[in-house]
């Protein structure tokens, strides 16, 4: 049974009259999320210097073509409109510049130092640094300090094209109109240093600048600040001599500045004192200020881009919080179900160990069933060949294609057939148990065939009174497909030993529709199966929790059930499922805050479900969005080392599920593949379950094609029909 496809109408071509397929609005939604939560990683990857930064820096070139007046002229160099003009700074000026920011530690000690001592300076920002840090930027305009480009992400110019160099200009440009609502004409190339140290490389990118209407500013005066040589040596470093102006280079990003930051705090007073005045350049130098207003569609462009990147800040810083917390979650949850399932295969295993007297008393096998023409009869003869007393009920719910004729037309002792119209399966369910002639009554589905031993095993735990539910061991009987194998692993891993888990800690969600059994009077107590939610058997097993009973787990209690063999029915199975959980969840959540059983199984048992169940596979795809993220822009070692290294744990995890469960190791062949195949689809479906939740959406049942290939557990063929009339000779009660 399954949500059924939806279509969301078909578009006409222009031409042809043909009709395309829309995408569904169930995968549209997921899939925009995804592409929105990539789209703000690649902007977080773009403006941080992940993605297209260029790191290399040019060698030394001859001199030749750089004119002689530049060479030997000034830190300020003016090619616009065509000319070759070199200027300097007057005497007893000195105008402070500061490249590579705004950082967010180190730039608002320099502004506090600057503004103590009432001096300006000229910070060259970079893209990046301006987009990140929009406020830092307008505290420079705001407190009358000049602005000046210094490139979006910091690439030696001389490796770039005119077009990239324009990109990195308009973009710099950009980010400082969105933080401040300026441009300006200041334009300082990274990685320059004198004047003198222009080369036949970096001087047609100067000239090429110029063009652009931007003044090219070096410096003539550095105090190294960024090598950390002590307070002293950048206060001597940045002194010019004889009352000589100077254009002095520190840094207020890029590392470590507290060394800068006490330089400043000693260097100013004390050349205000020789006389000097701290000016910005375009007051050194005579001439308009660099900045000009921007107004209109291009102020608006940029407001929009600042607004993006901090958009994409705050949602990076989200993901990394859910990566760090799904991380928490899926190494918790392995640690937990390796060391509780442990504990629960010892307990149950010992030798001596018994539930309570042994259970021969007959029970009642119901078996809803909707159209299992393919598979009910093998269902009903696994039944028969079992080694337990029973009665089978087989609750037909409006079955169109003669499902209750052939179970009639079987003619077995002890096998009734119940009709009624098409109600769902919880009214089967109650339609059985109303029928049910003993105090045990196992409910299974009817896809599923028992093996000879299941039900006995099945019951032996209600020798404890205290208990009022067993989950069996459900199986994927068609795990030849590589779908199948997939969901084999998920079985055994993620089900039984989560079973185990939860038995341990008393607080199992779910009794598994395939095989499972309850008390009846338990049953009764809760007022049996609900249609309230689309998953009642987690529903009525959490009610059975609030009532007070114990619900465990039988290990030998084996059901071979046929699991979906195409992604379209998977992708409904699990949707009702995971939205089914949502609903049962959400209906029970006063447990949180009740007392007794209930309010333990709130209190414990919900948070367990709600983490482990929800929320970490609602947040497990950051792992793979991070993974694609740092296979592209790096680290690519450390990604991939991580990956492998989760890799490994789930490995470990399901190598000892199969073990514990007594599987073969084989399938687990391919559990890299669904790890990176199969685990999507199942992120998409949870995902999905939730936007349903969230906008009130409403699922339905609708049945799974089934094609009847299980007709006996593994390795013990099919079901004799005389042998089957022989078991039937067996006391039903």
């Amino acid at each position: 049974m399954a949500f059924p496809t939806r279509r969301h109408g078909t578009a006409t071509a222009a031409r042809g009259g043909s009709r395309r397929r829309r995408l569904p609005l169930r995968l549209l939604l997921p899939v925009l999320v995804l592409v929105a939560l990539m789209a703000m990683l690649m902007l977080r990857g773009y403006v941080h210097n992940e993605i297209l930064a260029d790191h290399r820096v040019q060698p030394p070139a001859p001199t030749d073509r750089v004119p002689q007046e530049i060479l030997e002229g000034g830190p300020v160099i003016d090619t616009r409109g065509g000319r070759t003009d070199s200027l300097g700074v007057p005497g007893h000026r000195l105008v402070l510049t500061f490249d590579d920011g705004p950082d967010p530690v180190w730039t608002p000690k320099v502004l506090d130092v600057l503004k103590k001592h009432d001096a300006h300076a000229v910070f060259f920002v970079t893209g990046t640094m301006a987009s990140r840090h929009p406020d830092l930027v307008r505290r420079m305009v705001d407190e009358g300090h000049e602005i000046g480009l210094h490139t979006f992400d910091h690439p030696d110019l001389s490796f770039q094209s005119k077009k990239r160099i324009d990109w990195e200009l308009s973009q710099n440009q950009l980010a400082i109109s969105g933080a401040a609502g300026i441009r300006t004409s200041l334009f300082r190339p990274p990685y320059s240093s004198f004047a003198d140290a222009m080369d036949n490389k970096s001087w047609p990118v100067t000239e090429y600048i110029g063009s652009r209407g931007y003044l090219t500013v070096l410096n003539n005066t550095d105090s190294e600040d960024w090598k950390k040589p002590g307070v002293e040596e950048i206060i001597r470093r940045a002194t010019p001599k004889d009352g000589e102006g100077a254009l002095v280079l520190m840094h207020d990003s890029g590392g470590d500045r507290h060394q800068t930051v006490q330089a400043l705090d000693r260097f100013l007073p004390g050349l205000q004192k020789q006389g000097y005045e701290f000016t910005n350049l375009t007051e050194a130098l005579g001439a308009p200020s660099a900045h000009t207003p921007v107004t209109g569609l291009d102020l608006w462009k940029g407001k929009a881009w600042i607004f993006l990147v901090q958009v994409s800040e705050k949602v990076t810083g989200v993901l990394v919080v859910g990566l760090a917390v799904v991380g928490f979650l899926v190494i918790g949850r392995f640690a937990l179900m390796i060391v509780l399932s442990g504990a629960h295969a010892r307990r149950v295993r010992r030798k001596g160990f018994r539930w309570g007297p042994p259970v021969t008393e007959p029970v009642s096998v119901l078996v809803p069933a909707y159209n299992e023409a393919k598979c009910i009869e093998n269902t009903v003869r696994s039944l028969m060949a079992g080694e337990h007393p029973i009665e089978v009920i087989v609750v037909d719910d409006g079955s169109s294609d003669g499902t209750a004729r052939i179970v009639e037309a079987m003619g077995l002792p002890g096998v009734r057939v119940i009709r009624q119209l098409n109600a769902g399966k919880p009214a089967a369910l109650n339609r059985g148990l109303a029928n049910a002639r003993h105090d045990i009554v196992v409910m299974m589905d009817g896809d599923t065939v028992f093996e000879p031993s299941t039900i006995r095993e099945l019951v032996q735990p209600f020798g404890d009174p205290e208990v009022g539910a067993v989950a069996g061991n459900a199986k994927v009987g068609n795990k030849g497909t590589l779908i199948g194998a997939w969901q084999h692993i998920e079985y055994v891993m993620g089900f039984n030993l989560d079973r185990r888990m939860y038995d341990v800690l008393r607080c199992m969600p779910t009794i598994p529709g395939a095989v499972g059994a309850f008390r009846r009077s338990a049953l009764e107590r809760v007022g049996g199966m609900s249609d309230d939610t689309l998953a009642e058997d987690t529903d009525v097993t959490m009610a059975l929790h609030r009532d007070g009973w114990r619900v465990v787990y039988a290990e030998n209690a084996r059901a071979w059930t046929e699991a979906p063999e195409t992604v379209q029915q998977l992708w409904s199975q699990r949707y009702r499922w995971s939205y089914g959980t949502m609903q049962a969840i959400w209906k029970h959540r006063r447990a949180v805050v009740e007392k007794g059983p209930s309010g333990r199984f709130g209190r414990v048992g919900l948070p367990f479900v709600s983490l482990f169940m929800v929320l970490s596979p609602l947040l497990a795809p950051l792992i793979d969005i991070f993974l694609l993220y740092g296979l592209v822009f790096g680290p690519t070692g450390k990604t991939i080392a991580a990956w492998f290294g989760v890799l490994a744990i789930q490995t470990v995890c399901a190598a000892y599920a199969f073990v514990l469960d007594r599987e073969r190791l084989t399938p687990l062949i391919s559990l890299p593949l669904q790890q990176i195949l199969y685990r999507q689809l199942m992120y998409v479906v949870l995902l999905q379950s939730w936007i349903t939740a969230l906008t009130g959406g409403r699922l339905r049942w609708q049945k799974l094609r089934r094609k009847g290939g299980v007709s006996a557990p593994p390795g013990a063929g099919a079901v004799p029909a005389q042998r089957a009339a022989a078991l039937d000779g067996r006391p039903a009660g």
